[in-house]
């Protein structure tokens, strides 16, 4: 008889968890917004209560909805793995209670920070870290709460994942390709960075126990999950592109694969680190060198925020759901790829993975919706081909793609990165970090099996 397991993946704009049987056969799927709290000038908190308890809502429906789709398979989750967004976290005190809301990673706090760190630790930090620096880093957020009065002594930093996985019963532990999103982890050595530590004022403490993603972390806590869910071995599967790469297949160091959530990200594979000088010359292009979910290798990481430009033009013109994005889609292609507008009439700007503000200039009357969404997707490319460029003089071109995310389901989008990508394919899945992740919870099914025998 065949096993259930779930996938977690705490995405920017929805949670969603995934039920697979153990040959990764899609059996549910469940969906709620990330509850994220607006405040001024676009920032934006969560609280660690509002997400467990989103998590927790998710488990109860499956374990309500269990019974009706397990077929003869025992309406029992065995393993649990759980993805999200990077950058992220909460600051926890010794008891695991966050100390502070996590800050959005497309909040603009840190500023301050990201101008006064001093200028020894900035010229290290993208050969030392894979990252550039900005205020999107994880550290930028961390020194912004400390200057607004939060104690970094004695606690410990939990990325999103990380932390819901303890929620749930789990060690606390630092996945590495998460850890690699902070700023606070040397990607030649793994371990993290003395220096930035002491620059916080914390100990290596600071960063609990480093662990491959697919670790197992222990059983789910009664009490913290539904009946169904009690036992289920616990993993955090990593960073959610990675993890959707995996879904996907991504294994092969000539294939982009392309994740088109709020943010979107082009990822290429690497098996071994590339040089303390070359993760340099790829910061200042704003691209990351990072480890990947898959242990020994790495991923180049390539962000633009087309994602969060199309869903502000969407609410611009007044489309809040599904049927008002499959009209402007056919919108979009009835242009058949071709401006109505003059040149120089419609310009658009805000689509750097240092930026996100979505930026209109109207020069020209007759700008509909269907322009101006078909403009952002052209910013879009713009930025894709800079980023291509930098990648390709340091490894050799890719010579295929796989997209996948929520924006790959519109034609428009498809068509207009066919432009830039080469040999466009498209992912026949809705939720492949959900499936990634279930993929990994599978891994722990002899664990959780030899459980039940004891």
């Amino acid at each position: 008889m065949g096993q259930l397991v779930a996938g977690l993946d705490l995405g920017s704009t929805g949670v969603k968890v995934l039920v697979a049987d153990e040959d990764g056969t899609e059996v549910l799927v469940r969906q709620r917004p990330t509850p994220w709290v607006a405040g001024p000038g676009g920032t934006t908190d969560l609280r660690a209560a509002d997400l467990m308890a989103v998590v927790r809502d998710l488990l109860d429906d499956v374990d309500v909805a269990l019974p009706a789709v397990a077929g003869d398979r025992e309406p029992r989750i065995r393993a649990l793995a759980v993805s999200g967004m990077g950058e992220t976290g909460f600051l926890l005190d010794a008891a695991g209670e966050a100390l502070a809301p996590g800050l959005a990673w497309f909040d603009p706090r840190g500023a301050e920070q990201v101008d006064a760190l001093p200028a020894e630790l900035r010229a290290e930090f993208p050969g030392r870290t894979g990252l550039p620096w900005g205020v999107q880093v994880t550290v930028a957020k961390i020194l912004h709460l400390r200057s607004e009065g939060v104690p970094l002594a004695g606690a410990r930093w939990a990325n999103l994942p990380e932390h819901v996985a303890h929620a749930l019963g789990g060690r606390l532990v630092s996945e590495l390709s998460l850890a690699s999103r902070t700023g606070l982890l040397d990607q030649d050595t793994g371990a993290p960075w003395r220096a930035m530590l002491d620059h916080l004022g914390v100990d290596e403490g600071f960063l609990p126990e480093p662990v491959a993603a697919g670790t197992d972390l222990g059983e789910a806590a009664p009490g913290a999950v539904p009946a169904s869910v009690v036992g289920a071995r616990l993993t955090v599967a990593g960073h959610d592109h990675l993890v959707s790469a995996v879904a996907g297949g991504l294994d092969a160091a000539d294939r982009y694969h392309v994740s088109m959530g709020t943010a979107e990200v082009l990822l290429r594979v690497v098996d071994e680190p590339l040089t303390f000088a070359a993760r340099a010359r790829l910061g200042e292009a704003l691209i990351n060198c990072v480890r990947h979910v898959v242990p020994g290798q790495h991923v180049l990481v390539a962000g633009v925020k087309t994602g969060l430009l199309m869903r502000r033009v969407l609410q611009l013109v007044g489309v809040h759901d599904a049927t008002g994005r499959d009209r402007l889609d056919d919108e979009v292609q009835a242009l058949g790829g071709r401006s109505r507008l003059e040149p120089g009439g419609l310009e658009v700007a805000g689509a750097r993975n240092d930026d996100g503000v979505l930026r209109l200039t109207v020069r020209s009357d007759g700008v509909s919706p269907a322009e101006t969404f078909l403009a952002v997707l052209r910013h879009g490319n713009d930025e894709i081909r800079r980023l291509v460029d930098v990648m390709d003089r340091e490894i050799p071109p890719a010579r295929t793609t796989l997209l996948a995310g929520g924006w790959a389901s519109m034609a428009s989008v498809r068509q207009e990165r066919a432009a830039v990508l080469p040999g466009l394919e498209v992912s026949p899945r809705t939720q492949d970090t959900a499936h990634g992740a279930a993929l990994f919870a599978a891994r722990l099914l002899p664990a959780a099996l030899a459980g039940t025998d004891r």
